[in-house]
């Protein structure tokens, strides 16, 4: 099952615009809560298991995820409806070839800046980041939903970092490497600390619940870009293969 995520009657950019403003919409709802709070009175002593159990729910499939990159973007398809069929791309129909993958991207240097080489081994730096960020943020979300960590007056702190790890983990694309895996990293740990910072300070389910599904929404557009950038590198590459 494929999730096609680019209409055919609308422009890859019109989608890639609409998402990006509603990621920053909410990242704007969410400080605009943070600093005037609702006043909510609620007693729900479940309120932290059920909100830890589904943000850690999403952590974990995150690390899944990122070990099964090729097969988990093939279920968030983009659609090619937009794509005209240039010179080169009659070309590739004729002299089609397949490239080496390191980190599960084309060994070529279109591709060098999504990856980190450690000695003789090649990582996606996005993937990676990812990774580590979804780890310590699993662990954060066990030790701060079962009451072991309390924030309390930093919430609001919480919040602006977090909307900044979130902000620029969406831009993450315009970066290299080591910075690319610091910024992805960052981006989960954002995620988890607006989280964070929302429960502390509004103490709401509905509060909670608004911010998990930010964040599916945040990582919908997450991988939306980066399909649009794997997408926008091939397509200006004059190497005929099949990578993309």
């Amino acid at each position: 099952m494929r999730f096609d995520f680019m209409p055919h009657s609308l422009p890859r950019s019109h989608i890639l615009i609409f998402m990006i403003a509603v990621s920053f919409f909410g990242l704007f709802l969410v400080a605009t809560l943070a600093i005037n709070p609702p006043t909510i009175e609620e007693t729900l002593s479940w309120r932290k298991p059920v909100i830890g159990s589904i943000f850690g729910s999403i952590c974990v499939l995150g690390i899944i995820t990122v070990f099964f990159p090729k097969q988990c973007s093939a279920m968030f398809h983009l659609a090619k409806g937009d794509r005209d069929l240039s010179s080169n791309e009659k070309y590739l129909d004729s002299h089609e070839s397949t490239p080496d993958l390191k980190g599960h991207h084309p060994d070529c240097g279109s591709f060098s800046a999504h990856v980190v080489r450690t000695d003789n081994k090649t990582f996606c730096a996005a993937c990676t980041g990812l990774l580590l960020g979804a780890l310590m943020a699993l662990a954060g979300t066990i030790i701060y939903f079962l009451g072991y960590w309390h924030i309390e007056q930093n919430g609001l702190l919480a919040i602006l970092v977090g909307t900044l790890g979130v902000g620029l983990g969406l831009f993450q694309f315009r970066f290299r490497s080591l910075v690319r895996l610091v910024l992805n990293t960052f981006f989960v740990l954002g995620v988890f600390l607006a989280l964070v910072g929302i429960d502390e300070i509004i103490q709401s389910l509905l509060a909670d619940l608004f911010l998990v599904v930010l964040t599916v929404f945040w990582l919908l557009t997450r991988i939306l870009f980066s399909q649009w950038d794997h997408w926008r590198i091939c397509h200006a590459c004059r190497t005929p293969c099949e990578a993309y």
